[in-house]
């Protein structure tokens, strides 16, 4: 099986359904911003602060050509932004979880975590931004996407579910 790249806006859930699809399946997991992490010793927010997004966007691009050269049978789950490197669907078949914005951010606020799942994105401290950016990442989400899986009201582990049913199919 090739590699499965989820894609779609911070808090979606890319991360709580990486997991489930590594405990149904012989796949291993990869995040992409804890690639960059190890590789700059630092967290994303530092590289932001310390070095912008251009440097960022570029560690994205090289962890993206790692990933197509040495990574198979791997689910990957990504940085919101990662649907932006050029060579995006060689690294695998490209899974977009979907849901509205304000499913996305009540989502956030509802769980356990949630002040330390805001504070890790710094971006919903300003809620209009925020909706700004999802609503301009969208349609870019959507022509970057081999599936769509719309996420809203199901559970992860059904999402897990048909996401390697419709890659199996496809």
């Amino acid at each position: 099986m090739k590699n499965i790249v989820l894609i779609g806006f911070m808090g979606v859930g890319k991360g709580s359904v990486a997991r489930e699809i590594v405990k149904v399946s012989k796949m291993v997991a990869l995040d992409t911003d804890d690639i960059i992490e190890s590789m700059e010793n630092r967290r994303i927010k530092k590289i932001f602060e310390e070095e912008g997004e251009e440097y960022f966007r570029a560690l994205e691009r090289k962890v993206a050509r790692w990933l197509k050269k040495s990574v198979e049978n791997t689910l990957i789950s990504t940085g919101g932004g990662f649907y932006k490197v050029p060579n995006l669907k060689k690294v695998g078949t490209v899974v977009l979880l979907n849901a509205p914005f304000d499913v996305i951010y009540q989502r956030i606020l509802e769980h356990p975590n949630a002040e330390k799942k805001l504070k890790k994105r710094p971006l919903f401290q300003d809620l209009e931004r925020a909706r700004a950016l999802y609503e301009e990442r969208f349609p870019l989400y959507l022509k970057a996407a081999d599936i769509v899986i719309d996420v809203d009201g199901k559970e992860i582990p059904k999402i897990a579910k048909e996401i390697l049913k419709k890659v199996k199919a496809k």
